[in-house]
């Protein structure tokens, strides 16, 4: 077996260049921990170092077939490292800015837009449309029940009938506008 430590760094990358696993494995082991303290300073965050580090290597063995080192490999990968820790601090910043940019449109669209009200105004006939097909005394017990929140004893009173009937009316009238309106019934009453 050969002691790939003792190789320089010149050896590792023509054996790498050939595809040997050994060498890779001796380049990574002698640089990964140096490179990661690096980019650790640097970001502050050990998932990026350790993700930007691992991507380095990919790309390294990747493209070993067409490495060609005008420096020296430490000069190389330190430059690399650097390279790729102001790309994502770049990619970090945009993304940061369209955030805030979002966000900031979030916060300034008025939440009663043309088109919301279209909706609303809609449901609401809908629903009036259902109110308005409910028997009259049917229909007359809801609405004093629903919109201006009479008692059940105020309304028989106010209707000359007895609370029974009220209670009665206003079961109907809900089992009723149930079925009509479905899911939405839940949400309105």
């Amino acid at each position: 077996m050969t002691a790939y430590g003792s190789f320089s760094d010149t050896e590792l990358t023509d054996l790498l260049k050939l595809g040997d696993h050994a060498a890779f494995t001796e380049i990574y082991d002698r640089y990964n921990g140096l490179l990661y303290v690096f980019a650790y300073k640097r970001l502050r965050s050990r998932e990026e170092a350790k993700d930007l580090i691992h991507e380095l290597f990919l790309t390294l063995w990747t493209n070993r077939e067409n490495l060609f080192f005008t420096v020296s490999m430490p000069a190389y990968l330190y430059s690399s490292v650097r390279n790729r820790i102001i790309n994502f601090i770049t990619h970090q910043k945009i993304a940061d800015r369209y955030i805030d940019s979002f966000q900031h449109y979030l916060d300034n669209t008025p939440s009663n837009t043309t088109d919301h009200l279209v909706r609303h105004n809609e449901l609401n006939a809908f629903i009036e449309e259902e109110i308005a097909a409910l028997t009259p005394r049917m229909r007359q017990v809801f609405e004093l029940s629903r919109k201006t929140n009479l008692t059940r004893k105020e309304i028989a009173e106010q209707l000359g009938i007895s609370e029974e009937t009220v209670k009665s009316q206003m079961h109907s009238a809900l089992k009723i506008l149930k079925v009509k309106l479905g899911p939405l019934f839940y949400l309105l009453f």
